[in-house]
């Protein structure tokens, strides 16, 4: 700073230190027009290696997440072993001699369909005595079932089976 060659300002306690422009050679308008050409050849380079980059990390992030040849070896292994397994079971299902016929099938299907039909006449009628009893009844309807000693299908989660 002394010597001319780098030039001081001072901002309160700070001081900032820069190259003394008045010193370098005035550039010529062609100049500052190659400048300004290799300004922008350099910044679409380097736009080019950023894509470039973004690419490549893009294919390196997908490339860590999938399996390698080990992993793939041993996945294939273990669903080769799931296949044999399974294939094992259908063919003791196969050869079963325990089969359920259609005809045995149709007749467990009936009964169910009846003892449905004859829960869900008797709820009824159930629920339409105790609401007679209730229109007179001065407690709650919660009350009178804890009085009487009533435990309802909703008390402990049974519900009505659907149709088959």
């Amino acid at each position: 700073a002394q010597q001319g060659r780098v030039r001081e300002k001072v901002y309160g306690k700070q001081k900032i230190y820069f190259a003394d422009q008045e010193q370098l050679p005035a550039a010529s308008d062609a100049e500052l027009r190659g400048l300004d050409g290799e300004i922008a050849a350099r910044s679409a380079q380097l736009q080019a290696l950023q894509q470039s980059c973004r690419h490549m990390e893009t294919e390196l992030k997908d490339l860590n997440s999938s399996m390698t040849t080990p992993e793939m070896a041993k996945e294939i292994e273990a669903l080769r072993k799931d296949c044999a397994s399974y294939t094992e079971k259908l063919e003791r299902i196969k050869s079963a001699t325990n089969h359920v016929t259609p005809e045995e099938k149709e007749k467990v299907c009936r009964e169910q369909q009846l003892y449905r039909r004859e829960w869900r006449r008797r709820k009824r009628m159930a629920t339409e005595l105790l609401d007679a009893i209730l229109e007179g009844y001065p407690k709650s309807k919660k009350q009178f079932f804890e009085e009487v000693g009533i435990e309802t299908d909703e008390d402990h989660g049974v519900v009505l089976p659907a149709t088959v």
